[in-house]
């Protein structure tokens, strides 16, 4: 079974794939199917990793939006036909910097860099 550290280190893997590909720009994104299914990958692993942090975890950081970040997550596997690709953007670009940066201080927290 993973630890808090270990998914929080695939939290933050998958937050760098997303920026690799968000550095191209909006236009690449809305015109190439492969980086749109990379981005909903990758939100999806986030997602998945975040689902599966201690309760303990989740408590001791109530700033991250964790109920949101799972319900992404639920939302790119089961309503795959539904997906809004603004909100897929949104996310990448005004959630995941902050994101980023707390999972980097839960990490350092947890000496587990």
């Amino acid at each position: 079974m993973r630890d808090d550290a270990e998914r929080l280190r695939d939290i933050l893997e998958a937050i760098r794939e997303v920026e690799r590909y968000t550095q191209k720009g909006r236009p690449e994104f809305d015109t190439n199917e492969l980086v749109q299914v990379w981005l909903l990958h990758h939100l999806q692993v986030i997602g998945e990793a975040a689902r599966g942090l201690s309760r303990g975890l989740r408590a001791a950081h109530p700033a991250v939006p964790w109920a949101d970040i799972v319900a992404f997550r639920n939302l790119v596997v089961h309503e795959y036909f539904g997906i809004d690709l603004q909100e897929v953007w949104d996310t990448a670009i005004n959630d995941l910097p902050p994101l980023k940066r707390q999972v980097e201080d839960m990490l350092h927290a947890l000496g587990a860099e």
